[in-house]
């Protein structure tokens, strides 16, 4: 297992070096210089200058992609002070450290994926089970049809539909907002409960339809029906044997719906109006602010490498049959 973790780590660590270089240097194709965002809008050929030397700009790209890196690992010095490591940076925009601003954005971020992805694993696998334990009856119909209809619809459809039901013509709960768990768990719960059931509806589907049919697999294999043939309860093997045995591509799934939901928050942040890192994405790249833009493309893809470092190395403690070798 600890080779195998290295192995990963050492692996992600090289596609972030490669993610990091093409953003970086596809950033300065475009045409317009991203010393102006810092520069201001009175901004003047000498204050450019000024901006171009304090920021590193007036280097060349190589040069300062190689600033870049030294400075997530060591720390660097810029406008005059210094950015501890990891350092993803300056804000063009506003002069702030990109990694405290995707800290500060994060839990937000990170309450939307959690929350999500309880509900919807729980709803899902409890309906994908309840199908294959029904498997041909009215209950597998209902269900397998309702997650084909479930997967179709989209947050930014479906949220705006819930808000107008929920919370302006009836008023039954808040509008969406973020307040921190440590401050009111209660307040953190109702600010978030509408993003967490328009998810869940929409992802549900896709781990009912999943659930069932790998369950249905699991019921004809060998092991599960010798179980049968010695004389043990149908329940105990459905739950002992054959649920097991399942898991292993409900995790698979859930690793890439993990990333997919932090790369979708910009949708789900822009639909319920929240302000995680996904809606600090969207901002830095319309005003075209690379130290921010390029420190949540890592962030985020650093994350979702993670997630499948954990996914592969979830695979031999669910079945004993796996290595990770």
């Amino acid at each position: 297992m600890l080779q195998f973790l290295i192995r990963r780590t050492f692996g992600a660590v090289l596609i972030l070096i490669l993610i990091s270089a093409i953003t970086y240097f596809m950033f300065f194709a475009i045409p317009q210089d991203p010393a102006l965002l810092a520069c201001g809008k009175n901004c003047t050929p000498d204050a450019l200058a000024i901006v171009h030397k304090n920021l590193g700009l007036d280097q060349p790209l190589p040069v300062q992609y190689w600033h870049y890196v030294v400075g997530i690992v060591m720390g660097r010095d810029i406008q005059g002070s210094h950015c501890s490591a990891p350092c993803l940076g300056v804000s063009f925009a506003n002069g702030q450290n990109v990694w405290s601003t995707i800290l500060d954005r994060f839990p937000l971020t990170l309450s939307l994926m959690v929350g999500g992805a309880v509900v919807f694993l729980v709803v899902g696998l409890g309906a994908g089970m309840l199908a294959a334990w029904k498997k041909g009856t009215t209950v597998d119909k209902v269900f397998s049809g309702g997650s084909l209809v479930l997967s179709s619809l989209q947050i930014y459809f479906l949220g705006p539909l819930v808000m107008l039901w929920l919370v302006f013509s009836t008023g039954w709960l808040a509008k969406p907002s973020y307040t921190p768990i440590s401050e009111n768990p209660a307040a953190w719960f109702a600010g978030l409960i509408i993003p967490w059931a328009v998810m869940a509806t929409i992802f549900t589907g896709q781990y009912t339809r999943m659930a069932r049919s790998s369950m249905i697999e699991q019921l004809q294999e060998e092991h599960v029906r010798a179980a049968r043939a010695k004389g043990m309860a149908a329940r105990y093997v459905f739950f002992r044997y054959a649920w097991r045995g399942s898991l292993i591509p409900i995790v698979t799934i859930l690793g890439i719906d993990i990333g997919a939901l932090l790369g979708g928050g910009i949708v789900t942040e822009i639909t319920f109006d929240l302000s995680g890192v996904g809606r600090l994405a969207q901002q830095s790249v319309i005003q075209k602010d690379l130290p921010t833009t390029l420190g949540v493309m890592l962030f985020s893809s650093a994350f979702i490498l993670l997630c499948n470092i954990v996914v592969d190395a979830c695979y031999a403690i669910i079945d004993p049959r796996v290595r990770l070798s």
